[in-house]
């Protein structure tokens, strides 16, 4: 389930309440009174056997007794009863339940559970239990006890804290910042943090939408809906526990580096989410995204009638990251010719303390006309020379008479009016100019709206391709995990570990094993002949960090230093882990780079998000130093580089001084290829690579560590890695199709560095059939659209590409993308007009049916246009209903019955031909 029923939770027909009691202040009169006060339009019952009357509401003795049938049942009866209030409810055929009530358990034999058995079989959706309630003031609906009513506005909070979610909604009165709805997530047993992303990512009255998160249960329903949200409207978290020592139990450097914290960051980045660190601080981006849409760019001007608060602004700025915009010589020149000679002349743009209205005009004019800045800052400090009200006014006019199109309109202004009482802040408002307390509020608003710019772009970006010589040897690293696994060993030893490696092109140090003192002798001999040192490492099951037992020498350049350490680090060991198993020593070739970066690259595994790359500086203080940056699986080589790039270390990957830059690509590649074993296999657990150098000529791993377990198996049907909450490329839908005359084309899932792909292809379709494919006439396709139909989250929704051999040139594309139930899915089509004919829509059409049985789809809809015969005719040889659109004569729609099969069979069509 997802956004099933969540209308009777947010847009209830009918309401009862069961648990009120003339009480004064208990839970259930307070739900009555608010859902009164707050005008809810629909019948209201209160149920109660033992009052005839609360809250001048005559009550009945059960559900059934009422005149009316509920949509929404909130309940605040004691935990005990909770379970049989529900079936009752059910019974009644009530669609959704609000269950304020606390204390009904966890875990088997609870409460809690017993609940849950008796909702979910008949699809009744509840909120809660132990929350607060729902609040959705634009239906007039308030079924919860908290004090105060929310103001109608376009936010919808959503928080796993009562206490917060009303707090909240006393700071948002007292500013009069108004929701689109207010929930209290409680014990979330159905209702979760990805049902309501979903929903309110399609509500026309939100915004914006703003959690407050503790924990994700359900990780990969939140991280699909999450991603979904955020393209459609910012999404803003604050997330508490940020502190947690969350990393003490790991093994690996890579896994004491992945704090928890940390990995729902690199979530909240993936996602697209704009994370905050305080709830202040989420309603400051609130405010700001409220207001305006978005900004061109990052450069801010600041317009202020002080210099001392605009060099406070300009410093909070520099703190927070952000850019200031430098005047260029023309808008100087305009800004002298308006302004007296004692203006600043730089940026600030500090007008002088007796600025009045037509100074503000004639400046902030100049400012958005100016295309040496994305973003205007305009700042009053009142003094006895000036009116604070007037220059507002000033600003409010400048802004309402700005022309509709054009560059000046997008161009974002936020002000800051110290003193200037309420009169100028309600103009401000009024013409949509988010006001803040003080510059560095201001400021800091600011860089909110430039990160949520930041977040899309990344969402819209296309990434590089990988190189055609990305190819990875699957079977031999599994055979590798899977012998070690089945001697039950916990860690590969060197040798598995250089196999691992080599299988998915990683360069890595090669390396001999030596049982005794004389072996590592005989295997460093020959490389000492040749002039290269060895390092000699302890090699035991039971001994991860080498290091803690003094188990690595390095340098050593004879027969007779090899010897001797190998002798030392054996006795070492074995007197300071006396219960390890000993198993001798590894021989390595000193790798001698001067110039190279130490890094550190690797996997960790996570409680709730499952893997997760790691990268950072290297070395054996790579905890003190705490240089890392995570990310979630799966990557493309654009997320790869931005991983990087979070880092203080990709600093000097750059060139600096004498030292040439490192391979910046090789590095990325690598954190490509341990996303793809990831996803490759499972049973990989933890992966430690550090260090690995990086310089001009690429990377080499030095060490490495790996962990491993049994994997349990898929948690869902289907063929997805079912420890990762991103769906990676889906490669099992990869195909070679036969088509008509001996032709074969190949089929693949579109991937997100296919917008040239795409390109090519628009340009061999002709007008006519983007017309009928888009229903509207296409002359441009920006970057935008584009991404949008190559950047998908395979868990939603799936393209595939059918592909010329040989040359690559697209000849088609079929899309289908599900609904938040997964329930039913919408396709669309597109073949090159110039192919028409030869069975390419027909053998992709298949394919999208079967995908849509795999992923357990009911039904298969679209639209065609009614004059497009062609599509149509296909639609019913495939089996297809096809009945006209009742809002649109123009329009047909086509829906397929879906027979479900696993992934690879061959779904069944009702009425299909052959080719």
């Amino acid at each position: 389930m997802s956004t099933y029923a969540l209308e009777a939770v947010f847009r209830p027909r009918s309401v009862a309440v069961v648990g009120a009691s003339p009480r004064e202040r208990s839970v259930g009169r307070t739900v009555v009174r608010n859902l009164r006060q707050a005008g809810f339009a629909g019948p209201v019952g209160v149920v109660n056997p033992k009052y005839p009357r609360i809250e001048d509401i005559a009550t009945v003795a059960r559900l059934a007794d009422l005149p009316f049938q509920p949509e929404l049942v909130v309940v605040s009866t004691p935990a005990a009863t909770v379970p049989d209030v529900i079936a009752e409810a059910i019974a009644v055929g009530a669609r959704a339940a609000v269950v304020v009530t606390a204390g009904l358990g966890h875990g088997p034999g609870s409460l809690l559970e017993r609940l849950r058995d008796i909702a979910r079989p008949h699809g009744l959706r509840v909120v809660g239990p132990n929350c607060l309630g729902v609040m959705a003031p634009h239906v007039g609906l308030n079924a919860s006890f908290a004090a105060r009513a929310p103001l109608p506005g376009d936010l919808a909070l959503v928080s796993q804290s009562g206490a917060i979610a009303a707090g909240l909604v006393e700071w948002g009165a007292a500013r009069s910042i108004g929701f689109s709805a207010v929930v209290s997530l409680g014990d979330a047993l159905d209702v979760d943090f990805g049902d309501l992303l979903d929903w309110f990512a399609q509500d026309p009255k939100t915004r914006a939408i703003l959690l407050y998160i503790e924990s994700i249960r359900h990780a990969r329903k939140f991280m699909s809906a999450a991603r979904a949200a955020a393209r459609a409207k910012p999404v803003v978290v604050v997330k508490s526990g940020r502190h947690a020592q969350g990393a003490k139990a790991a093994a690996t450097h890579t896994g004491a580096l992945a704090g928890s914290d940390a990995v729902y960051d690199a979530a909240f980045r993936r996602a697209g989410l704009l994370r905050v660190l305080a709830l202040d601080e989420l309603f400051a981006a609130a405010e700001t995204l409220g207001h305006l849409r978005s900004a061109p760019g990052g450069r801010l001007a600041i317009l202020t009638n002080g210099g001392g608060i605009g060099v406070l602004a300009v410093d909070r700025l520099i703190d927070l990251g952000g850019t200031l915009a430098a005047l260029d010589q023309a808008t100087v020149q305009r800004l002298d010719a308006v302004l007296p000679p004692t203006w600043s002349r730089a940026n600030p743009v500090d007008i002088v303390g007796d600025a009045d209205a037509q100074r503000y005009t004639a400046a902030l004019e100049t400012l958005l006309s100016s295309r040496d800045n994305d973003a205007v800052l305009v700042m009053n400090v009142p003094t006895a020379l000036s009116s604070s009200v007037e220059a507002a006014e000033a600003v409010a006019s400048v802004l309402e008479k700005r022309p509709r199109g054009g560059a000046a309109a997008a161009k974002p202004v936020l002000g800051v009016w110290l003193g200037g009482g309420e009169r100028a802040l309600a103009r401000l408002d009024a013409a949509g100019v988010p006001t803040f307390a003080t510059e560095a509020d201001a400021v800091r608003g600011y860089t909110y709206l430039v990160r949520h710019r930041e977040v899309q772009q990344a969402l819209m970006e296309t990434p590089p391709s990988l190189p055609e010589d990305f190819v990875v040897d699957t079977a031999a690293a599994q055979a590798v995990v899977a012998g070690a696994l089945a001697q039950g060993r916990r860690w590969l030893d060197p040798l598995e570990v250089t196999a691992l490696l080599d299988a998915y092109g990683i360069p890595i140090t090669p390396v001999t094993l030596a049982a005794d003192p004389d072996a590592a002798v005989a295997a460093a001999a020959p490389l000492l002949a040749e002039g290269t040192p060895v390092a000699l490492k302890i090699l035991s099951p039971d001994i991860v960090h080498k290091s803690d037992v003094d188990g690595v020498r390095l340098n050593l350049a004879s027969e007779a230093s090899v010897r001797e350490a190998a002798a030392g680090i054996l006795a070492r060991a074995r007197e300071l882990r006396p219960q390890a198993r000993i198993e001798g020593v590894t021989v390595h070739p000193m790798i001698v780079k001067a110039k190279a970066r130490e890094l550190i690259a690797g996997l960790a595994d996570d409680a709730t998000f499952g893997p997760v790359v790691v990268f950072g500086r290297g070395g054996t203080a790579v905890e003190v130093i705490d240089d890392k940056a995570l990310a979630l699986p799966p990557l493309d080589l654009r997320l790869a580089h931005e991983l990087i790039a979070r880092t203080r270390v990709s600093r000097i990957l750059k060139a600096y001084r004498d030292v040439p830059a490192a391979d910046e690509r090789a590095v990325a590649l690598v954190l490509v290829k341990l996303a793809q074993l990831a996803a490759d296999i499972p049973q990989v657990r933890e992966l430690d690579i550090n260090p690995l150098l990086a310089d001009k000529d690429g990377v080499i791993a030095v060490d490495a560590r790996v962990a491993i377990a049994p994997h349990e198996g898929p948690a869902r049907k289907g063929p997805w890695h079912s420890r990762f909450v991103i769906r990676p490329y889906p490669k099992e839908w990869e195909r070679e199709v036969e088509l008509a005359h001996g032709r074969r084309m190949s089929v693949r899932p579109v991937r997100p560095e296919d917008e040239d792909l795409f390109r090519a292809f628009f340009d061999k379709v002709s007008d006519e059939d983007l017309r009928l494919r888009f229903f509207s006439a296409v002359r441009h396709f920006s970057h935008e659209f584009i991404a949008r139909l190559t950047q998908l989250d395979y868990a939603r929704s799936i393209a595939l590409v059918a592909l010329e051999p040989g040359s690559g040139r697209m000849l088609g594309a079929v899309r289908l993308l599900a609904d938040a139930n997964y329930e039913r899915g919408e396709y669309g089509i597109l073949v090159r007009s110039d192919l028409k004919g030869h069975g390419i829509g027909w053998q992709l059409m298949r394919i999208m049916i079967e995908y849509a049985g795999s992923i357990g789809l009911k039904a298969v809809e679209g639209q065609v246009l009614r004059e497009n015969a062609t599509m149509l005719a296909m639609c019913r040889q495939l089996g297809f209903r096809v009945a006209l659109d009742r809002d649109d004569p123009t329009v047909m729609n086509v829906t397929l019955e879906v027979a479900a099969g696993a992934a690879g069979e061959r779904v069944r069509f009702p009425g299909l031909v052959a080719d």
